[in-house]
């Protein structure tokens, strides 16, 4: 395995130090540490963060080669500077089984750009009827963690609580998908004054905080984790904040498109901004910042959605929901919360990497940029901007809702345990 040192980084944009990394580990970081034996990567005036963890990614693989692939995705992932992506359980068949989630756990470690960590079903086919085998994905060799229905609410309460029960056995957790589903049939966008004016059926705000309503009382009654996915407006991040001071054990995590983007998008009735939920208010927006800002709200997850072109290219109505998010979510992050002063790159280290892996119960990741620990690390120019070109992303699908967009920060360089897989700003391999 080649060595690295890498020179003159700034660790979570403190001040600039070499960071040696041997074996797979971070050996040593200091100043002027010895090179020899080591390829240079010069990094000055680059800051050196843990590597990105994403807790909500869909890879499409197995059944929807067509938009992704465990290996795209993961090239897409690498880009973006994470070594860890949680992928989501909505394939085709659905990852509702051990055979599932170990064949997608393997096509990441044949891909090997990411740790790609399976998200298994709670129910049965995602059909809010009955459990799957979560006791046995949990002791599969994908070891999974973290189930989740995402694309569908778990929308029973009985069997949301027993859920929460079963995987309190194996320190598991439940990652819910926020929607009363009778509260948005046919719903197109956000309710509100636009939706009026635009003629689409509305998602109203209360859909999702009821159920997060309802699931933290429900996680704090039987003393199970609860995650929250894509929360998306600011009654929600009221409820979080109330459950967390009750000492429930509820984390939640901000998609960047709903850090960045409002409903306003709609009125352009360009389909690669209808997503679920929908983009929300100026109004949630802020809360949202806030609430990450001041932890009420523990990561962001991109909830990357690739889709074929036939699936997005249509009327508004019949479009499939969905974002990229994968390859500019750092850069959306920078420009909602670093930039303004919002979170420090500590910060961003810590609702980027640090919790994340601590949500997904992941070895090796979000851990300290010192000695002895995996060198999972991603080095980024904060100064660097560029225009979001669709036709350049890894992914195999084009449904950006960043296109000609001008956002600031690029990954320069992307170490999964102390193999880049992308270096100058462009994928190993």
């Amino acid at each position: 395995m080649m060595n690295y040192l890498i020179k003159g980084a700034r660790p979570l944009g403190g001040e600039p130090a070499d960071i040696l990394v041997e074996d797979g580990r971070i050996a040593a970081v200091g100043d002027s540490l010895d090179a020899t034996g080591a390829e240079v990567v010069e990094a000055t005036g680059l800051i050196a963060l843990p590597g990105l963890v994403d807790l909500h990614t869909h890879l499409r693989e197995p059944g929807r080669e067509d938009a992704e692939t465990v290996e795209t995705g993961s090239r897409a992932a690498a880009l973006g500077g994470f070594t860890a992506v949680h992928a989501m359980a909505n394939t085709d068949p659905v990852a509702d089984t051990a055979g599932v989630v170990e064949q997608v756990w393997r096509l990441g470690q044949e891909a090997g750009l990411v740790d790609v960590v399976p998200v298994g079903a709670v129910t049965v086919g995602l059909g809010g009827e009955r459990l799957a085998e979560l006791g046995a994905m949990a002791d599969s060799a994908a070891r999974v963690r973290i189930f989740s229905d995402d694309g569908h609410c778990v929308a029973d309460p009985a069997l949301m609580r027993r859920a929460l029960e079963y995987v309190k056995a194996f320190d598991g957790v439940v990652a819910q998908h926020a929607e009363e589903p009778r509260l948005t049939a046919g719903a197109q966008m956000h309710e509100g004054d636009r939706s009026a004016k635009l003629g689409l059926t509305g998602w109203p705000a209360a859909a999702e905080e009821g159920i997060i309503a309802r699931d933290v009382l429900l996680a704090e009654h039987v003393g199970a984790r609860l995650h929250v996915c894509h929360v998306s407006t600011a009654g929600s991040v009221e409820i979080l904040r109330w459950a967390k001071s009750r000492g429930v054990q509820v984390t939640a995590e901000v998609t960047p498109h709903h850090l960045l983007l409002t409903d306003a998008c709609a009125e352009s009735y360009d389909p690669v901004f209808k997503v679920n939920p929908p983009l929300r208010t100026d109004r949630d927006v802020e809360a949202l910042r806030a609430g990450l800002a001041d932890g009420t709200i523990d990561a962001v997850g991109t909830d990357h959605a690739p889709h074929a072109v036939e699936d997005k290219e249509s009327e508004w109505a019949q479009a499939r929901p969905g974002m990229l998010g994968l390859e500019q979510a750092l850069s959306v992050v920078i420009e909602t919360m670093v930039e303004p002063g919002r979170l420090d790159w500590a910060g961003v280290a810590d609702r980027m990497s640090v919790r994340p892996a601590a949500i997904g119960r992941l070895d090796g990741h979000g851990r300290p940029i010192a000695p002895g620990e995996p060198a999972n690390l991603v080095l980024v120019d904060p100064a660097a901007r560029a225009t979001v070109d669709p036709a350049a992303l890894a992914s195999r699908s084009r449904n950006s809702p960043y296109a000609g967009r001008e956002l600031p920060g690029r990954v320069v360089a992307t170490f999964l345990r102390g193999v880049p897989t992308v270096l100058d700003g462009k994928a190993t391999r």
